[in-house]
This record gives C-alpha cells, sequence and structure tokens, in this order.
C-alpha cells in the first residue's frame, strides 16, 4: 500500500493517507488574532478542506484531539464544534489544556478520518 502525503513541508505533512484513513496534521486558525471560537471555526473549515481534498468528509472522523491554550475556553470551542458536528457523527475525541507553540493560538485540532 502506498503512502500519500500533502503539503509537504520542512518538517511536516499537513495529511497523510494510508491505509484508507486520513491523518491531518495539527490544525491552527489562519487568522491567530481571533477569538477562541473563531478560530475554532478556521480550523474546521481547514479540516473540511483537507477531508474534501483527499475524498472524505467529517462524517467520517474517526478521532480528534484538541489543543487549547487555556482550559476555561472549553465552553466556546465547544459551541463551534457543536454548530459544525453532524449530529450523530461524533468521533472519539480528547481536549486537552497546554502550551501552543506561540501564545496568540487559542486552539489547535488533530485529527484522523476514514477515506
Amino acid at each position: 500500500m502506498s503512502i500519500h502525503r500533502h503539503h509537504v513541508g520542512a518538517r511536516l505533512s499537513e495529511m497523510v493517507v494510508y491505509n484508507q484513513t486520513i491523518y491531518l496534521a495539527g490544525q491552527i486558525a489562519d487568522d491567530p488574532a481571533a477569538d477562541v471560537t473563531s478560530q475554532t471555526r478556521q480550523i474546521l473549515a481547514n479540516i473540511d478542506r483537507l477531508l474534501e481534498e483527499a475524498g472524505s468528509d467529517k462524517t467520517r472522523l474517526l478521532s480528534c484531539t484538541i489543543y487549547l491554550s487555556d482550559i476555561h475556553d472549553f465552553p466556546a470551542m465547544n459551541a463551534a464544534w457543536d454548530a459544525w458536528v453532524p449530529a450523530g457523527h461524533c468521533p472519539a475525541r480528547a481536549t486537552v489544556e497546554t502550551r501552543l507553540f506561540k501564545p496568540e493560538y487559542k486552539v489547535e485540532i488533530q485529527a484522523i478520518a476514514a477515506a
């Protein structure tokens, strides 16, 4: 089976497809100055774009890991998440508080989906 890497950079591929499974690198917002709800919406739109590129969509998500720089942002992040994920198609999910690579980023989401 072939490994297909998409948007390959010096340190990571934004997406890797192997054996009918899609692995997304941690996604961050395009606008780091936005609030956590807007950053989450931007990230979810990026996930939609990448999954579409791989011939999949959010109903085929298997697992997501969400990193928050401040766990107090959990309700605001969940508001964007709940509006995005289709009922009955919630993936396995974990949310953790951690320091992100730049302080202006409030959320990062890593995802795995079926092709």
